[in-house]
């Protein structure tokens, strides 16, 4: 049995693409998975399987359409996949620094996190900053600054914002548990 983790894109904001988390719970239940345990409002779920990952994403994809009409993007990983990439993050990324604002980018789109990172463009410096590993983007920026930060522009413009998904790092910590 797999552990994988969904994060959704793009629900519960807004008042757009609305989802209760226990009806969403309950759609991954009849799909056969196990131990399904969703977090926060926003389409984080950490369930086990024995289906590919492939099967996993379609599989979901469609159960989201059918039972609640949206269709929404969803990343799957396993769990160890993430615990492996977060014990890999910069030692600038997820600190207590409540001056910051940590954030794990996820893509969606078949393009790679460096063909993603170029398409944003350069951070704006000593307010942000990146690296990439494997397929995901570690992105800081400075809270007081957010709206100067290129990187906050271009993350939700389309058409980078349909490429990805971005959770918090304490997100990202809380369901890897």
């Amino acid at each position: 049995m797999q552990k994988y983790i969904a994060f959704l894109r793009g629900i519960n904001i807004s008042g757009k693409n609305k989802i209760p988390m226990a009806d969403l719970k309950r759609g991954f239940e009849e799909l056969g998975y196990t131990n399904v345990a969703t977090y926060l409002n926003s389409g984080n779920v950490v369930f086990g399987t024995q289906q590919e990952e492939k099967t996993v994403k379609s599989d979901i994809e469609s159960m989201i359409s059918e039972k609640f009409g949206c269709d929404i993007p969803v990343y799957i990983i396993r769990k160890e996949a993430l615990e492996r990439i977060v014990s890999n993050a910069p030692a600038w990324w997820g600190t207590e620094d409540k001056d910051k604002y940590d954030n794990l980018i996820l893509i969606l789109s078949g393009e790679t996190a460096e063909e993603i990172a170029g398409l944003i463009g350069d951070v704006s410096e000593g307010m942000e900053q990146i690296q990439v590993f494997e397929n995901v983007i570690f992105w800081t920026f400075d809270r007081k600054a957010y709206s100067k930060c290129n990187w906050w522009k271009k993350t939700a413009s389309a058409p980078i914002a349909d490429k990805l998904t971005i959770r918090t790092a304490g997100t990202v910590r809380k369901v890897c548990k």
